[in-house]
Parts: structure tokens; sequence; C-alpha cells
């Protein structure tokens, strides 16, 4: 195509969910709703990992790191997604469009590496606990996150270079709610065919590696657990890895459906509330699961709420104060959904 005749993009133009301003409204508060429990749950899990001192092992460094992933994630994602719902025109710049697939791509990459993390953590916890606190070291750990990030910064540059490497000329409407590949691919007048296959052999590399990594060390957890002859032992060894296989199975199962499928079968307003779910609603999920699923976090939720119980009765009793009794009316509440004795 004669480049003296494009149009030179400075701005596109999401297309989001849909038009209906009822319907817009209704998913406004749900996905804000959705954004506002991701917020709580991830800072509040990083924030519970800092304070706790006996949640200072690699295990929940490791989760520390995937809430703060999956923080940047979604709101990477979600402010701009919510503003759009009441926004006339739902335009976001060329550069911007380049940031925010920048920092999803990041992000993505990193939590897909950091679940292949905890897999080998929960492998050298279960088949080597003497050599436990010698291969994990904090050191060891902190390289390992350097490592993950360093990859995922690389991966995530070489994707978004190869998708705004293109001429966009023929449209600068994007048929999702965010700047994501697949759509930008098919707004392009350039020939995709290298990018297509750069990218799809860096994500599959990151996606092999970690998909890899997880199967051989639960292949080996399963040797050890099942050669244990206590029943007990093999039941708290699989508890260990029930919140961790969990999210492995949402997070990749959501990301194997979006890349790693037959063209024939490929259909955007599908792929939307695909993209959507490991955009959005994992972040969400991620902090619920290892919370209501794992004793450790129970007891250091248990043991935070117990402080600041206690410290508002002192409020109480000294002061009468309205607002910190219906705080403490709150956290009584919530030791009762969850079972969470004080």
């Amino acid at each position: 195509m004669d480049k003296g005749n494009q149009t030179v993009i400075t701005e596109f133009i999401l297309m989001g969910f849909t038009d209906n301003p009822k319907m817009q409204f209704t998913l406004f508060i749900i996905f804000f709703l959705v954004y506002l429990v991701t917020i709580i749950g991830n800072l509040g899990m990083i924030l519970l990992i800092c304070a706790e001192p006996h949640l200072h092992n690699p295990m929940y460094f490791f989760l520390g790191n995937l809430s703060f992933a999956d923080l940047c994630n979604s709101s990477a994602i979600a402010p701009k997604m919510l503003l759009d719902f009441y926004a006339e025109t739902k335009k976001i710049s060329y550069n911007g469009c380049i940031m925010q697939l920048l920092v999803f791509a990041l992000f993505a990459n990193v939590e897909c590496l950091l679940l292949a993390l905890m897999a080998y953590d929960r492998y050298v916890a279960i088949c080597n606990p003497l050599l436990y606190s010698i291969i994990m070291s904090k050191r060891t750990c902190q390289e390992l996150m350097t490592v993950a990030y360093f990859i995922g910064v690389v991966n995530a540059t070489i994707n978004t270079s190869c998708t705004f490497r293109l001429s966009f000329c023929r449209s600068n409407i994007i048929n999702h709610f965010f700047c994501d590949e697949p759509p930008l691919l098919i707004l392009s007048c350039s020939d995709t065919y290298i990018s297509e296959i750069v990218i799809f052999a860096f994500v599959g590399c990151i996606e092999g590696i970690s998909i890899g990594m997880i199967l051989v060390s639960y292949a080996y957890i399963l040797g050890t657990v099942l050669r244990m002859h206590s029943a007990e032992g093999r039941y708290k060894a699989f508890s260990t890895c029930a919140s961790h296989l969990t999210a492995v199975g949402i997070y990749h199962g959501t990301i194997l459906f979006m890349y790693f499928r037959p063209s024939s079968s490929y259909s955007m307003d599908q792929d939307k509330w695909a993209s959507l779910f490991y955009t959005v609603v994992i972040p969400m999920l991620n902090p619920l699961i290892y919370s209501l699923r794992n004793k450790e976090v129970k007891d250091a939720v248990s043991k935070s709420l117990g402080r600041i119980r206690t410290s508002l009765e002192l409020i109480n009793n000294s002061v009468s104060d309205v607002p910190s009794s219906i705080t403490l009316c709150f956290i009584c509440e919530y030791q009762y959904l969850f079972k969470i004795e004080v």
C-alpha cells in the first residue's frame, strides 16, 4: 500500500461492551465493585504478608508478588474501562495504547512465571523439606523474582514492538475494551504474518515454560505424597497445594482458550468476555482463593483483626466513639462469615 495515502493515526477509539445506557450502568456498578474488591484484597494481602512475621517465607514472598502483579494488571485495564462507560467518545491516545498493552503484557508474563515459581516452591517444600531453607533462601527467591521481571519486560517489549511497528490506516476503532494484540492486528493494513509468528512464539515460550514447570513439579509432589504412610501427612501436603492448583487452573485455562485455539473459532465479541475474565476477574479471585483456603493466611487475618478489635474496644471504653463501634461490628461480622476465631 502506498504510504503516501495512509492517514497517521494518533488515537484509537475503544468500542467497549455495549452502547445501551442501562446496560452500561449495570456493567459499571458490577465492574466497579469487582475492581474495588481487587484493590482491597490484593493490597490487604500485601500488607498482611509484610506485617505478619510468620508469613515471611518463600511461599508468601511469591504470593505477595502475585498480589502486586494482579493489582498492577487490573489497574492497567479497569480504570480506563470504567471511565469509558460514561465517556462520550471512548478515546485512548496512540502512546496511551502502547503503554496500556506494555504494562498489561509485562504483569501478565510475570504472573505466568510466578505461578511456575510457586509450584517449584511447593515441590521443594514437600519433596526436600530438610533442604527447603537452604534451596529457597531469601537471596534465591529475590534472584528468581528478578529473572521473572526481566523476562516479563523483554517479552512485553518485544510483543508491543511487534504490534506497533505495523501501520494502522484502515480504522482507529478497536472492537475491544482495552488495547490488546488480537484486535490491533486486525486493524493493521500491514502484513501481520511476521508479527503474529513472533508474538505467538514468545507467548508460547512463556506459557510452555510455566506449564511445563508446574506439571513437572506436581508430578514429583504427587509421587512423594503417594509414598507417605500417614493419611494426615498426605492431606496436609495436598491442602497446601489446593489454592495454587485452583489459581493455576483458572489462569492458564483462560490463557490457553484465548491464544491457543484454531483461528476458525475466533470471535472478537466472545474474546472480550474471556479477556475480561483474566484482566479483571482473576485478579479479584486470587486473594480470595489464597485467603479462604489457606489456614496460615486465615490465622494471620485473625491475629490482625484481633489486634484491631482490641484497639477499638480500648477506644470505646475510654471515649464514646460511634464510628469505632460500627467498625467493630463489621469486624465481628467478618469473623462470623469466614469462621475466623480471635
